[in-house]
Formats: structure tokens, C-alpha cells, sequence
């Protein structure tokens, strides 16, 4: 069942298109979207990890952007925002964020991009907090290139190796995570 998922995904990944999809993905994590774009990333680079450079530049380049649109909306429209963020279930980490950027002003920006709170709830905060848009910028590029080359590289260099043992394993894989989401889900369910 995996397997055949998988090789669509690959598939999927060789498309003509997906360069485009890749940047709209980046760009829509980075100001609303849940679904980060490691998830597109990693396996274009594994269909063709010629042009893994150039995917994790696409990557840091729309995700920037995205982080730049972000930044907008909480500088304009954080009242319209925070309902969202509370219905959503983001607000508590909202408010980690806003405390982080209170303590370390624009390195958080930095580390947010290897941090488990969502990138976009820090784009949005920067703009809500009335930060500097170019050190935010910068900032953004450095620690979000950061992250995307790094995943993309490492992807590379495992190669064939690579892709030939997650692909013998993807059943197993995938079980397990549907397991662990499954266990997740009812710790979350009996313990509110």
C-alpha cells in the first residue's frame, strides 16, 4: 500500500510542474500553510538529486518570500489573525514565539527554521511585533537556507543507497507512523 504511494510521490516529483508547486508550497507554509515544504522537497531530490541545489534554492527563496507575506499580515492584520490562531490551536505557540523574540530579538527568526513551533507563527509575530524587515529578512534567508540545503544534501548523498533502502522499508515505515499517529491520537484523546 505504501509502496505504490511512494512511487506515485516520486513520480509526482518528476513532474514538469513541480518546480512550481515546490515554490507555492514554500511560500504558503511560511505565511498560513500547516504542511511544510521538506515534504515536496525531499523526494523531487530524490527523483532527480542532480538538481538538488537548485530545489533547496527554490525552497529558500519562496519560503522567504512566504516569511516576507507573513510579516505583512501581522503587521496589518494581526486582529484578524488571532481568532484564527486560537480556533486553530497555534495561539499558545504564538505567545512562545512572541516570548522568544522578546528574549532574543532577530536570532530567534534564525533558529525558528530548525524549531518545532510552525515557521509561519514567527513571520507573522515579527510583523506583529513591528520588527525590522531587513534583519527579518536576512535573517529568514540564512536560517531557512540553511535548513532547506542541509535536508537537500543530505538527501543527495545518500543517493541511490538511500532511496533503495526506503523504498524496500516504505511499508514498514509507513505502519509505524500511522501507529504513532494512532497512539498520539488517543494520549491526546483521553488525556485533554
Amino acid at each position: 500500500m505504501f509502496r505504490s504511494l511512494y512511487d506515485k510521490v516520486l513520480g509526482w516529483a518528476r513532474h514538469r510542474h513541480a518546480q512550481y508547486y515546490l515554490a507555492m508550497l514554500s511560500f504558503a507554509e511560511s505565511s498560513f500553510f500547516p504542511i511544510p515544504p521538506d515534504t515536496m522537497l525531499a523526494p523531487m531530490v530524490l527523483a532527480q538529486p542532480h538538481k538538488a541545489l537548485r530545489f533547496a534554492l527554490i525552497t529558500t527563496l519562496f519560503s522567504v518570500l512566504g516569511g516576507i507575506f507573513g510579516y505583512i499580515l501581522g503587521f496589518f492584520a494581526m486582529e484578524f489573525i488571532e481568532p484564527a490562531l486560537h480556533h486553530l490551536g497555534y495561539w499558545e505557540k504564538y505567545l512562545t514565539a512572541q516570548s522568544w523574540f522578546e528574549e532574543w530579538g532577530v536570532w530567534v527568526v534564525f533558529l525558528a527554521g530548525f524549531s518545532p513551533i510552525p515557521y509561519k507563527l514567527f513571520t507573522i509575530c515579527g510583523g506583529a511585533m513591528n520588527m525590522a524587515l531587513a534583519p527579518f529578512v536576512l535573517a529568514s534567508a540564512i536560517g531557512r537556507g540553511a535548513r532547506f540545503f542541509m535536508v537537500a544534501l543530505l538527501i543527495r548523498l545518500g543517493g541511490q543507497r538511500f532511496e533503495t533502502m526506503l523504498r524496500k522499508h516504505i511499508d514498514l515505515i509507513g505502519w509505524v507512523l500511522v501507529g504513532a499517529c494512532l497512539i498520539l491520537g488517543l494520549i491526546i484523546y483521553y488525556n485533554p
